[in-house]
Parts: C-alpha cells; sequence; structure tokens
C-alpha cells in the first residue's frame, strides 16, 4: 500500500494511464486481434498479454503464471483470475498489461463483438499485430 507518492512513484504509474489511452484508441482493432488468437488458440496459450518492457510487444500470459503470481502476492490477483477465469470472449475482451513491474487488468466489451470486429478489419492476425505493435510503440512509453 503506498501512502506518498513521490515523483518517481507518479512516473512508475504513468505506464497505466498510457496503457489506457492507447486500449481506448484502439478497441476495435484490439478486439478483432484478441478474436483472431481465441479463434487459433482458444485457452490453450493462456490471456493475451500487453508487456511494455523492452518495447511494447504482445505475449501470452499461461493461466499457471498467473496462478503463481498471485500465490506470490498473497492472493491479491484473485479478481483479476476470477475475471480471466469466466471471461465470454464472443462479447468482451480481457488483456493483462505488465509494465514497471506490476501488471493492469484490460477488459471491455466492444461494440460490436469481438467477432464482429475481426470480420469488419481487413487484416489477418500477423497484419494486426504488426499494426498495433508499431501503434504500441509510437504511442506507449517504455
Amino acid at each position: 500500500m503506498m501512502f506518498g507518492n513521490t515523483q518517481s512513484e507518479l512516473g512508475d504509474h504513468k505506464w497505466r494511464g498510457q496503457l489506457d489511452r492507447f486500449v481506448k484508441a484502439n478497441q476495435q482493432d484490439l478486439a478483432a486481434l484478441f478474436w483472431g488468437l481465441w479463434l487459433e488458440n482458444g485457452n490453450s496459450k493462456g490471456t493475451i498479454g500487453i508487456d511494455l518492457q523492452p518495447t511494447p510487444h504482445f505475449v501470452y500470459c499461461p493461466q499457471e503464471a498467473i496462478e503463481n503470481l498471485n500465490d506470490q502476492v498473497e492472493n491479491r490477483l484473485q479478481e483479476i483470475l476470477g475475471i480471466v477465469e469466466n471471461h465470454q470472449p464472443e462479447i468482451e475482451v480481457v488483456m493483462i498489461g505488465i509494465g514497471k513491474g506490476e501488471i493492469k487488468l484490460i477488459q471491455f466489451a466492444p461494440e460490436p463483438a469481438p467477432p464482429d470486429c475481426f470480420k469488419q478489419v481487413d487484416k489477418d492476425v500477423e497484419g494486426l499485430l504488426d499494426l498495433l505493435e508499431q501503434r504500441m510503440s509510437e504511442s506507449l512509453d517504455s
């Protein structure tokens, strides 16, 4: 628990606001990517993550790794685990943001739904990964 924020601590949390703005500006493309990866892999590789270090890129966060981290932080990630385990991929996007030694849940229900976003986008999964990683590198500080 933080009680006093030094300037460096405030800077360490800047990534969360930047990530929120990136997600909001790119909801439909992120939903399309999410659905495309879901069609390819389902839950087999884990939850999609956005890792900001060393440069912003997409990763998979295996369920076991999230559970192990939850054990290490005295079950403070229990709510995130519940959301990850119970999300409905056809209507909502769930990802994990990873930055500065912390994680952040990314969850939204786009309009249109993820399957429709994927149909409307004129790119395959690789094209979406390239596009979004390029946008991330332009808009997110590492």
